[in-house]
């Protein structure tokens, strides 16, 4: 079992955001390097921490802290994905959309939602095929939570994840 960290105060929020037409373009170390360009200067200006994250061709998972007194999180996925874009550009005047206009989001509400969503979104590139572990996959938080104690090296092996867990 790991050793989540404490449900506190702040309110946290899963989100899954999806490349436009559902493009595997999340798949360079290039591409990884834009989106974490992206979401630093985002929380250079609405600071929030990232509790979790997974980065998979085609789509994202995580979970981030906001103040209680920051509620737009819409600002941020848009500023993201507007600096990621712009990063992206390849010298064309007009490039085809990156993302889809809308995103999911669930406020976790307790320790147990916490716990599972954690789960979710660290077993997802097992659910997709990708790997045979989670610790396989590169684009995961999940090996910095290892590095700090928080999972053990052997995590997901034997693992359950309610089913309404990330279709909430």
């Amino acid at each position: 079992m790991p050793n989540y960290r404490r449900f506190y105060s702040g309110t946290l929020w899963f989100f899954t955001v999806v490349t436009y037409k559902r493009r595997p373009i999340l798949i360079t170390d290039n591409t990884i390097h834009l989106l974490r360009i992206a979401m630093h200067e985002c929380q250079n200006q609405y600071p929030f921490s990232i509790e979790a994250l997974v980065v998979l061709p085609d789509h994202l998972h995580c979970i981030w802290r906001l103040d209680h007194s920051d509620t737009n999180y819409s600002r941020q996925w848009s500023i993201i994905k507007r600096r990621f874009t712009q990063g992206f550009r390849d010298g064309k005047k007009r490039n085809p959309p990156f993302w889809q206009s809308r995103f999911w989001a669930h406020v976790i509400n307790d320790e147990q939602d916490f716990e599972n969503h954690m789960n979710y979104i660290h077993y997802n590139p097992v659910k997709h095929g990708y790997v045979e572990t989670p610790r396989d996959w590169q684009w995961t938080s999940l090996h910095r939570l290892i590095e700090e104690g928080l999972y053990p090296p052997n995590w997901g092996e034997s693992i359950h994840i309610p089913d309404h867990v990330g279709r909430e």
